[in-house]
């Protein structure tokens, strides 16, 4: 079992927050939340504590860079601007972030803090949730031990594999993913499941009955979420009463 990780344990130019197990629970699990385009750790963290997994600490991680004069982060290794909507393009390459990623996973919370491969899951929102699944997928093909190609599971919520991903995999990646996306108005069309499934082992769908692909905000959204975590983290205690209902 792994210790609880400390701001000292990380590198000077990532900003997080470490939000500590409920109930004063040992940490047997590591849960790295990632943020939305535009959005920072902040919000993320107070996610962690709404969530209030057992035995699990959540260290919410912001975007290394700032997004111009427009307030927030993001992940991406450029700006990219849609031509079509003419908003932003989430999908701006994360050859930086999935670098940053991979080495506070394998680095900080494996080697520093004691934790295996195994015992750290990823969740995402929009870009926050494409660098998830990139560094996976970067974990899958070069990990620094064999033991660490298998994360404990990634939870992204309405986003794919970015384009810089493999198209496919032989050997497909070990870590099970579960994506929530809208029915509707998606970024995770069936060719982005399609491509999904030729790179993971196991991935599961789940749509929601509205359109758009929004943060969960109902007990029914969030249920496949609570779910996954009940099956892959590794907590004697089980999904604890009321941690069902996260706000948009």
């Amino acid at each position: 079992m792994g210790r609880l990780p400390t701001a000292d344990d990380f590198s000077f130019d990532v900003t997080l927050s470490i939000v500590p197990p409920p109930n004063n629970d040992s940490p047997t699990n590591i849960l790295v939340l990632l943020h939305g385009l535009g959005d920072t750790h902040v919000s993320f963290e107070k996610l962690g504590r709404q969530m209030a997994l057992p035995e699990t600490a959540c260290i919410s991680i912001r975007g290394q860079r700032g997004l111009l004069d427009m307030g927030g982060f993001h992940w991406g290794d450029d700006i990219i601007f849609d031509s079509t909507s003419g908003g932003l393009d989430a999908d701006g390459g994360f050859k930086q972030a999935t670098a940053m990623l991979k080495g506070l996973i394998e680095e900080d919370v494996i080697e520093k803090c004691g934790y295996k491969a195994r015992d750290v899951m990823l969740f995402g929102f929009g870009q926050g949730a494409m660098a998830a699944l990139n560094v996976a997928v970067a974990l899958n093909q070069n990990p620094k031990r064999t033991s660490n190609a298998e994360l404990g599971g990634i939870i992204s919520i309405g986003a794919p594999l970015p384009s810089e991903a493999p198209a496919a995999l032989i050997a497909k990646c070990k870590t099970p993913i579960l994506v929530c996306a809208g029915n509707d108005e998606t970024s995770v069309t069936s060719t982005a499941v399609d491509k999904l499934n030729r790179v993971f082992g196991s991935v599961d769908i789940k749509r929601y009955r509205r359109a758009g692909d929004v943060m969960p905000n109902s007990r029914d959204e969030m249920m496949p979420i609570m779910q996954f975590f009940s099956r892959r983290l590794r907590s004697t205690k089980g999904v604890p009463d009321g941690a069902v209902e996260v706000g948009s």
